[in-house]
C-alpha cells in the first residue's frame, strides 16, 4: 500500500483529481462572477451580497478549505510530476520536433502553471484578502462593497490586461489538462475519445473567455 501511494499512478491520479474538482471551482466560481454584468445598483447589490455569503456561509467556508488544499496539492505534485519527468530525460536533442507528438500546452504545462500561480496569488491579494481584511467601504445595503473594488481594479488597463493575458494561459492550461485527466483516469476509451476532446477544448474556451470578458466589460463600461 504505501508503496502504491508513493507511485506516479497514484501521483498523477490526484493531481487529476484535484485538477477536476478546480475545474467545477471555476464553474462555480464564473456563474457568481457572472453578476458583474448587471449594470448599476442592482448589480452592486447582488454582487456584493454574493460575496457576503460566499465568505460566511459555513458550508461554502468548509468548501473552500477543500478548495485551497485541491490547490496546494495540484501544484505539488503536478511539479514533482514534471521534475520528475526531466530527471528521466536528462539530455536535450539537439534537434528536436516537439510538435509531432504533442502540443505546445502539453509541453509547457510547467510554465503555464507557473504563470497561473503568480496570477492566482495576486488575484487574491487584490480581492480575497481585500474582502477578508481590507479597509474596503459598505454599501448601502451594508455589505462590504467588494463590488467597487473589483469595478477599480479593472479601470486599470494594465490591471485588465495582466487578467486577459492570465486567462489565454488558463485556457492552454485547461487545453491540455482536462483531456490529460480522463487519459490518467482511464476514461478516455476510444468510444468516448471524441466527445472527451470536445469537451476539452470547449471548457478551455468557454471558461477562460467569458472570464477575460468581464475585465473588458467593466473597463468600457
Amino acid at each position: 500500500m504505501k508503496k502504491y501511494f508513493s507511485s506516479r499512478i497514484f501521483q498523477k491520479a490526484l493531481a487529476a483529481l484535484t485538477g477536476s474538482f478546480l475545474v467545477l471551482f471555476l464553474v462555480g466560481h464564473l456563474a457568481g462572477n457572472l453578476q458583474l454584468f448587471i449594470p448599476g445598483e442592482l448589480g452592486q447589490k447582488q454582487f456584493n451580497a454574493y460575496a457576503l455569503f460566499m465568505t460566511t456561509n459555513p458550508a461554502v467556508i468548509a468548501l473552500s478549505y477543500i478548495t485551497y488544499t485541491s490547490i496546494l496539492l495540484h501544484l505539488l505534485f503536478t511539479f514533482y510530476l514534471t521534475l520528475q519527468s526531466r530527471r528521466a530525460r536528462p539530455v536535450k536533442y539537439l534537434v528536436e520536433s516537439g510538435s509531432t507528438n504533442s502540443t505546445w500546452s502539453s509541453r509547457n504545462m510547467a510554465f503555464l502553471g507557473t504563470m497561473l500561480l503568480i496570477f492566482l496569488i495576486i488575484h487574491l491579494r487584490s480581492f480575497w484578502y481585500e474582502m477578508h481584511f481590507g479597509d474596503i467601504g459598505i454599501d448601502k445595503w451594508g455589505n462590504k462593497d467588494l463590488h467597487t473594488v473589483t469595478v477599480t481594479a479593472f479601470k486599470n488597463v494594465f490591471y485588465t490586461g495582466f487578467y486577459i493575458i492570465s486567462m489565454i494561459m488558463l485556457a492552454f492550461h485547461l487545453h491540455h489538462g482536462v483531456e490529460s485527466a480522463f487519459q490518467t483516469l482511464g476514461l478516455n476509451t476510444l468510444k468516448y475519445e471524441r466527445a472527451i476532446s470536445f469537451l476539452g477544448k470547449g471548457i478551455a474556451v468557454v471558461i477562460p473567455l467569458i472570464f477575460a470578458t468581464i475585465p473588458i466589460m467593466l473597463y468600457v463600461r
